[in-house]
């Protein structure tokens, strides 16, 4: 049985133009992620940050010492690999969410528990190859469907934990996320 061999890069189509932070409004997403996206360059470009930003953030984990990935920095704080896993889990809600809304969908999603989703992924117990193979595999997914969106679905909007959000602002929630946390590793576990 043979195997798909594809390629990694993914060019914007030419239906879609790029797409820069400072173009989402913060009308787009919960004011709760404003502490997230305020981080981010406003002249980052959704699809290139998807793509790139999951390289870099795999190379910085890759070279975090071994001993530092079942370090806990307080009692009831995650692990790197766990924090890992709870990346991998949300960019899969957000994905579902704005595969939803792109879909004009206009039933409202509810919210999860971001804690009980990691009490419960085992994530302290795989190998760290394993987690940042899934992240990358979940990331490429993540890209093809954003890749997939006309300019009129990436702005479509739905209610998820309560709140609206659009299908282009969940695409910099992901990389905004992963970013938060790449920052508490350099504060919190790795000082």
């Amino acid at each position: 049985m043979g195997y798909w061999v594809f390629n990694t890069q993914y060019p914007v189509s030419s239906t879609q133009q790029n797409m820069k932070l400072s173009e989402l409004s913060i009308s787009e997403y919960p004011t709760y992620y404003e502490r997230y996206i305020s981080n981010l360059s406003s002249e980052i470009d959704l699809f290139e940050e998807l793509e790139a930003s999951h390289h870099y953030f795999i190379k910085f984990v890759q070279d975090i010492p071994m001993e530092k990935h079942d370090y806990r920095y307080d009692v009831g704080k995650w692990t790197i690999k766990e924090i890992i896993q709870h990346l991998i889990d949300c960019e899969r809600v957000f994905a579902y969410r704005a595969l939803r809304f792109s879909r004009n969908d206009k039933t409202e999603l509810p919210g999860f528990d971001e804690n009980s989703y990691v009490d419960y992924s085992n994530g302290n117990q795989r190998h760290l190859k394993d987690l940042l193979m899934e992240f990358s595999l979940v990331r490429h997914t993540t890209l093809a469907l954003f890749k997939s969106f006309s300019e009129v679905a990436m702005n479509r909007n739905g209610i998820a934990s309560g709140h609206k959000v659009s299908v282009r602002a969940l695409g910099f929630i992901i990389i905004a996320h992963q970013e938060h946390h790449k920052k508490v590793f350099q504060e919190r576990y790795l000082k």
